[in-house]
């Protein structure tokens, strides 16, 4: 991650820095997705444009833009714009603001009057969304509406109903009711990054007059870090992990020097609220999925006895991974992650100590490390970065945690056998491998675009894409879900096949690496096969496509019993099963249920 674009912002640097932040990233080796993003502004965008390019590629998105002319952003839509259409977005982002408002209600209007203003504010732009969203498939980011920067009426203006910000407050309300009832439609909140930043200095009018923007330069670089987060988490580029110090950073005090009862945590002292507070906020996490982890230098015994303090909101049992030794934080952060089977980038390392930070950041440089400076700023630094941005939030998302600890407890049962065909009869395996359906239809556009398990073909989709396909004659769809004796590990795999006159082709296939080896391939591929014969087909065609993360898999499909076609200079493979002369099942330790 670069250092400039690591909260919190110098605005004016950023501006200044753009070209040399540009060009750095462009050439780090980070392995970039592609996307399309349209700029729809009723204001000027061109430096907006410039830093949420910025942003996204630090998150690993390389966008191509389209920008409309000034001000046209309804007018592209609604009278379909050659240009537009023949871009293609994949993501629209309407960067609309206070003074896009046609008309405010002025002191005396009736209610009524007020009423029908503000439903025609709502209808200009619930029709421009609908028209994207039919017109394009894509997703739809729109930017609801920052106070006024004057009160004509003072405090009534926001309880009369013929005051703008009343007016405002409403119209935002209406906005929000629609994201409800929208699927691929999200909010970009200026109306709290405006508070947050100083409405004054947000809304600095010298910007307005001087160069049409809506908000003052030195802001642009909060609201395209929140439209970046907003993308970065659709695609599957969000954090989920925490890596958690604990001396200084989750009480205050050296629990091996200071002793248990001397530590700063409780409401007996003004510091041990502000380290209480804290640990509420790192728990609060766990509602969303993230995973929680321990990597301190101490002995295990002084951490266990740290976090089962009576006044810490943090137990052990608030943990997946509890790393407490003297050995480098670095080597804790790989072992962790390799006994998680994440990534290291996945995690958020959270340390006071400037020291430790560096390590890290020098042997993972994709790893955030929030700078911890003053405990009382703690949870503004890592609320403001966006790492765990949310934009859907699914019932696998919510037990992640326990599917975690579940696992620990399968890798710990798995050191006990020396046959690994009597640990996995052990296991008690049970799947469930169907058609896309409905309920699982945002869980599996989710999946694949998440980074945390293996994509043969690295294909990426919307949850509109994944419903087409789930409707068309010429697919055949498959989800997978795996519970065993410690529990449901939710939906695991995703495979999807194109027919194309004899031949079906393995256009996705994906597996989460929490159930990798532990023969859900094997559950998958009989369950495709048995449907692939029932179409009358007999003739299978897979393709790896490498990168990184599929490197562990690229003899995936020869285990399958597919033979290698042919194999080009980027290492790109197509694999084909003959099913002319019958096919053995290949799983044994499953029972699937259809």
């Amino acid at each position: 991650m670069h250092v400039l674009l690591n909260p919190p912002f110098d605005g004016k640097k950023i501006l200044a820095s753009r070209k040399r932040i540009r060009r750095e990233l462009l050439n780090s080796e980070v392995v970039y997705l592609d996307k399309k993003v349209a700029i729809l502004g009723g204001s000027t965008t061109h430096d907006i444009r410039d830093i949420l390019e910025l942003f996204l590629l630090d998150y690993g998105i390389r966008p191509l833009f389209y920008e409309c002319e000034y001000g046209q952003y309804w007018q592209d839509v609604m009278f379909d714009a050659p240009a537009l259409i023949e871009f293609k977005p994949d993501v629209v982002f309407i960067h609309t603001s206070n003074r896009n408002i046609t008309q405010y209600p002025i002191p005396g209007d009736s209610a009524e009057t007020v009423d029908t203003m503000l439903q025609a504010e709502y209808k200009k732009f619930s029709a421009m969304w609908d028209k994207l969203a039919l017109d394009y498939g894509c997703t739809i980011i729109q930017n609801n509406f920052e106070y006024p920067f004057w009160r004509l009426m003072g405090n009534a203006d926001a309880s009369l109903v013929c005051g703008r910000v009343n007016f405002l407050t409403r119209l935002n309300l209406k906005f929000a009711e629609y994201a409800q009832t929208h699927r691929g439609f999200y909010i970009n909140d200026i109306n709290w990054l405006s508070a947050d930043y100083g409405l004054e200095a947000w809304s600095d009018p010298l910007y307005w007059h001087m160069y049409k923007y809506a908000l003052a330069m030195p802001a642009i670089p909060r609201l395209a870090q929140s439209v970046a987060n907003i993308i970065k988490s659709i695609y599957g580029k969000n954090k989920k992990a925490f890596a958690l110090d604990l001396d200084n950073t989750l009480w205050g005090g050296i629990v091996g020097d200071d002793g248990v009862e001397n530590l700063q945590i409780g409401q007996e002292t003004s510091m041990g609220q502000v380290y209480s507070e804290f640990q509420e906020y790192i728990k609060s996490h766990k509602q969303l999925g993230v995973i929680l982890n321990v990597i301190s230098k101490n002995d295990i015994k002084n951490a266990l006895s740290g976090l089962e303090h009576p006044d810490s909101s943090l137990t052990p049992d608030d943990f997946i991974m509890i790393k407490a030794n003297w050995e480098p934080k670095s080597e804790n952060l790989q072992e962790i992650a390799h006994e998680l089977s994440l990534l290291p980038e996945s995690f958020v390392f959270v340390d006071d100590n400037p020291a430790e930070r560096e390590i890290i950041k020098q042997s993972f440089p994709n790893v955030p490390t929030p700078e911890m400076i003053t405990p009382e700023h703690y949870i503004t630094t890592i609320d403001r970065a966006g790492y765990f941005e949310v934009t859907t939030l699914t019932k696998d998302d919510i037990a992640r945690g326990d599917m975690y600890k579940n696992n620990a407890a399968r890798n710990k049962l798995q050191a006990t056998f020396a046959n690994y065909g009597q640990y996995l009869q052990s296991l008690e395996m049970h799947a469930e491998i169907k058609p896309f359906t409905p309920m699982y239809m945002s869980r599996i556009a989710q999946l694949t675009n998440k980074t945390n398990q293996f994509n043969l073909t690295t294909m990426r989709c919307t949850q509109e894409e994944i419903e087409r396909f789930s409707a068309a004659p010429n697919y055949i769809t498959l989800y997978g879900k795996l519970q065993d004796k410690f529990g449901d590990n939710g939906v695991v795999s995703v495979v999807l096949g194109e027919i194309q006159g004899a031949v079906i082709h393995i256009r996705l296939w994906l597996m989460s690496c929490r159930v990798f080896k532990r023969d859900m391939e094997f559950a998958m591929i009989d369950e495709f096969v048995r449907l692939t014969l029932e179409r009358g087909l007999t003739e299978i065609r897979g393709y790896y496509y490498p990168t990184a993360k599929n490197n562990m898999v690229r003899d995936f499909y020869e285990k399958l019993g597919f033979i290698l076609e042919r194999e080009d200079e980027t290492g790109n493979r197509v694999y084909k099963l003959d099913l002319s002369g019958g096919y053995d099942s290949k799983n044994a330790y499953i029972e699937v249920s259809r």
